[in-house]
């Protein structure tokens, strides 16, 4: 029975330096010291205790390991480690620039072709613009269409 307890110390270390790697950025220092320690282990098992034996750690092993990380990758989510608060239009957060969403419906004139994106001057000011994949050659009179984010989508005026 006393065979077994270096290897499953050794375990049970590989577990929480699996969890601290999780925690603790050490570009894959501490991954590969886990992974040292679990073939250590396995080593151990093999030669002094048995084959049979050996086999159930590999088992265990290729079950759990997944299993601590992911329990980690969650516990790490909900830690003060971590970006808790969540960036909402209703709480006053906007990613859109004020000048963009006032352009929908705006004319403007293409400056280069646009094959499909290209740069159009709408309210005197330039813009990069994209179609929805026609092809509007310069000096075309434009209208925007919709605006998502940054990205400013025009049509060509009939």
């Amino acid at each position: 029975m006393k065979s077994y307890l270096l290897p499953v110390f050794l375990q049970l270390i590989g577990f929480a330096v699996i969890v601290a790697e999780i925690f603790i950025p050490s570009f894959g220092i501490l991954g590969l010291i886990a992974a040292s320690v679990f073939a250590y282990s396995l080593y151990v098992v093999y030669t002094s205790i048995s084959v049979t034996a050996g086999m159930v750690f590999t088992v265990l092993d290729i079950f759990l390991v997944p299993v601590f990380i992911i329990l980690g990758i969650k516990a790490l989510a909900r830690s003060p480690l971590s970006l808790q608060r969540k960036l909402l239009k209703k709480d006053g957060v906007e990613s859109q620039d004020e000048t963009h969403r006032k352009l929908v419906n705006a004319k403007g004139i293409a400056i280069t072709d646009l094959r499909p994106s290209g740069i159009a001057e709408i309210d005197d000011k330039r813009f990069d613009v994209v179609t929805d994949g026609e092809y509007i050659e310069a000096d075309t009179p434009v209208v925007v269409t919709q605006v998502a984010g940054n990205r400013v989508v025009v049509g060509e005026i009939k």
